[in-house]
């Protein structure tokens, strides 16, 4: 098994064995879907249409990603606060052979649990009488993929720049700004004005609006490929900054 392949088996294992990762991993993300469900069925039916379930679905995955980014930023940070990194610094592996050893392992775990989280949405569809389209889930997995790498790799930085304590409250506030920034709680592009520019100004809004728009098969420039080439860049750049912050830390810990 090559050196990348036994760090990232080594890295899902250790995800495996924090029960709080399936706390805030899966189970929060499938609490709240039910909890705004509940909502959702309790207002007008001209009311609030974010919390339908065609555009919930999106935004819980990209809200249980956010807890990705979370997890991966504690998991780089204890690893650099142990002697586990240290001793894996005199090895031949290289800055790049850990940054892809951290982002492979969360991936899978992210791409379970937008499975879970579609599913999960699926089924309330069929409670509630509205209508999923099964590719349309399908694809929205796949659309999935650059809004992960993103936040992963953000985490991979926070983890990589800060200690255990520092990082996760750094990630927190991370996480406030996805949810309510991203128009995973609200519709950005119904406020207009100012919130809607700061929306525009921040990636998680493009993640939210890619990511329904494959839910809904609506997809066109504007709605779908434009959103998601803007992410796809944006984690790009950001997993080029995140191997280059450990190559520097590396480097600064071996003196």
């Amino acid at each position: 098994m090559s050196r990348v392949g036994t760090f990232t088996r080594r890295n899902l294992l250790e995800m495996s064995r924090d029960a709080l990762s399936y706390i805030f991993c899966i189970a929060f993300p499938l609490v709240m879907l039910v909890i705004m469900t509940i909502v959702n069925q309790s207002i007008p039916k001209e009311g609030v249409t974010i919390f339908q379930i065609d555009n919930l679905a999106g935004g819980i995955t990209i809200f249980g990603l956010t807890f990705v980014m979370l997890f991966t930023a504690i998991t780089v940070a204890k690893d650099r606060a142990g002697a586990f990194l240290t001793r894996l610094y005199a090895t031949p592996m290289k800055s790049g052979d850990f940054t892809k050893g951290y982002i492979l392992p969360m991936l899978i775990i992210a791409g379970v649990q937008a499975v879970i989280s579609f599913a999960a949405s699926f089924v309330v569809s069929l409670i509630t009488g509205s209508t999923l389209n099964v590719l349309g889930l399908l694809l929205a997995i796949v659309t999935l993929i650059p809004p992960a790498v993103m936040l992963i790799a953000i985490g991979l930085i926070f983890g990589t720049l800060f200690n255990e304590k520092s990082a996760p409250g750094i990630c927190s506030i991370i996480i406030s700004l996805g949810s309510f920034l991203g128009g995973i709680w609200f519709d950005a592009e119904q406020t207009g004005g100012v919130m809607l520019t700061i929306c525009k100004c921040l990636p998680f809004f493009y993640c939210t609006k890619a990511v329904r728009s494959a839910i809904k098969l609506d997809i066109t420039w504007d709605t779908y490929f434009l959103p998601l080439i803007i992410v796809t860049v944006i984690a790009v750049v950001l997993v080029l900054l995140a191997s280059v912050a450990f190559r520097r830390k590396m480097k600064a810990d071996l003196g």
